[in-house]
């Protein structure tokens, strides 16, 4: 079986505040191919990314495959409100490395 990681199907791959409490992130796809590639892989679930960012599916209060876009969003519940004492990004722009290096089977 072959496979290419996230980072190389992917246009952009970034996180963001999403308010002061919760961080989103956004997989986005040039390619319509690449999107459904991905979308049919399971390798981008709720489950998954649950796992992936040790954080209880019920922190995960948004999950959505936006279609027109070619894109896979998705919001994370924060541990500590943006700027708190502990927090250690407040713009939440660096939480995306651990998606870059997912595992996407393409043949």
């Amino acid at each position: 079986m072959t496979v290419k990681t996230l980072q190389e199907l992917a246009k952009t791959i970034r996180s963001k505040n999403a308010g002061t409490d919760k961080i989103t992130f956004d997989i986005i796809f040039r390619e319509k191919e690449n999107y459904e590639l991905v979308r049919k892989s399971g390798a981008i679930t709720i489950e998954s990314m649950s796992a992936l960012y040790n954080v209880p599916e019920e922190k995960i209060t948004d999950f959505v495959h936006y279609d027109p876009a070619n894109a896979i969003k998705f919001t994370i519940l924060r541990e500590r409100r943006s700027g708190d004492p502990g927090d250690g990004d407040i713009f939440g722009s660096q939480q995306y490395p651990p998606l870059l290096s997912i595992q996407i089977p393409i043949s």
